[in-house]
């Protein structure tokens, strides 16, 4: 039973690494998109680096939830 516990932590913790790279990643990206569209007024790519900031904080979000789900703060 331990070992099995112990591969559930495992996979989980693959996950939890993905999406917190993934959030890093595209909030980054997102960054850079924001500024270059704003710098050459562009709106399409204002509007995509701005989902990409978004995608990267929602990605950031369930990592810290789903790292928080067995917490017992009320």
């Amino acid at each position: 039973m331990t070992r099995r516990n112990m591969v559930t932590q495992t996979s989980d913790g693959h996950v939890l690494l993905v999406k917190k790279l993934g959030g890093l990643f595209a909030i980054i990206i997102g960054c850079l998109l924001t500024a270059v569209g704003v710098t050459f007024e562009s709106s399409g790519t204002t509007f995509v680096g701005v989902l990409f900031l978004v995608l990267g904080a929602g990605l950031l979000v369930l990592k810290i939830v789903r790292r928080n789900e067995g917490s017992s703060l009320p």
